[in-house]
């Protein structure tokens, strides 16, 4: 089902349209919201435009101190709380202290991430990439269900990639223990699985008001390539050698505030009032992918596909729950 819904709408905004022109004229006064990863890159422009709509604003965060320091001047609108997704009993103690508080959570836009770095392994010997990006953001979700339900019309937003299609789920080796690592399959992987997060909650929840959607954000230089050396973003010609941006990444990659677009476009449209698991790309939903389409966009199969978003949902559940971590 979810693969018939990936066809552009037509919502009026495009690739280099900005966070805060989407959410103009948007009033959330009133209801609250999650960012993960909402100090830095992407992630600050997506608080930034939430609060600029009024919203209450929560921000799990593994450096606090990092985090208050970059969310200075909106520290009247935005809470931070220590919160590690790389250590599942922090999630879920962020998870049940915001339970606890009683308030309805309107919305959740599981931004944080990590991409292509060294094998490392957390958890019950799972892959750090994996851990991260699905796994503490499954469980935060999964956590926070019934402060989403509350709300009665929530958004979850998953922030996946184009990277996507680099790699759909290794079902029989995610953690890459019995084949040889590879950080870009294995963030390919992750990213399939983030997509497919969002498909199974919004099949899940959807019924309860709940909306969940997946996003390619788009090219943008921010502090995610940090475990990229100099040379290989040179071979991957987002460098020049000594340094400079080449012309033709200035003109396709896109500011960390038209990159943060398509996560609040995701989070508030109404126009999505009457979709959901759907993967969107440059403020609209994206197109599933054919032999024709280009590498750096469209939708592959593989991450909107409905019995795979439930194969990963159980996945996950026994990974976390079989771990007793």
């Amino acid at each position: 089902m979810s693969a018939d819904q990936q066809r552009p709408i037509g919502s009026g905004f495009g690739a280099k349209s900005t966070a805060a022109e989407v959410i103009r004229g948007t009033d959330l006064t009133g209801r609250n919201w999650i960012v993960t990863g909402g100090y830095s890159g992407i992630g600050i422009e997506t608080v930034r435009a939430l609060v600029s709509a009024g919203a209450a604003v929560t921000v799990p965060a593994r450096s606090p101190e990092k985090a208050r320091d970059a969310l200075a001047d909106l520290s009247g609108a935005v809470e931070i709380a220590d919160t590690d997704l790389a250590d599942l009993a922090s999630v879920r103690r962020f998870a049940d202290a915001y339970l606890a508080s009683g308030r309805p959570l309107h919305g959740l836009i599981n931004n944080a991430g990590v991409m292509a770095c060294p094998l490392a392994r957390i958890g019950n010997d799972w892959e750090y990439q994996f851990a991260v990006c699905h796994l503490g953001h499954f469980e935060l979700a999964r956590r926070l269900e019934t402060s989403l339900k509350k709300a009665n019309g929530a958004r979850v937003v998953a922030l996946s990639s184009i990277a996507h299609a680099r790699s759909g789920i290794q079902w029989d080796d995610p953690h890459f223990r019995s084949h040889p690592y590879d950080k870009w399959v294995a963030y390919g992987q992750a990213k399939t699985a983030d997509a497919l997060f969002a498909l199974g909650l919004n099949r899940r929840w959807g019924a309860d008001g709940v909306r969940a959607f997946s996003v390619h954000p788009g090219g943008i230089l921010t502090p995610l390539q940090r475990h990229l050396p100099d040379e290989e973003m040179v071979a991957l010609g987002w460098k020049n050698p000594d340094g400079t941006i080449p012309a033709a990444v200035q003109a396709s990659f896109k500011s960390p505030q038209a990159g943060a677009a398509t996560s609040i476009w995701c989070a508030t449209s109404p126009q999505l009032d009457a979709l959901g698991g759907v993967y969107c790309e440059d403020c609209d939903v994206a197109q599933l992918a054919t032999a024709d389409s280009p590498r750096w966009s469209h939708v592959r199969s593989w991450a909107c596909d409905d019995a795979a978003a439930e194969r990963l949902w159980d996945l996950s559940i026994e990974m976390i729950e079989g771990a007793g971590v």
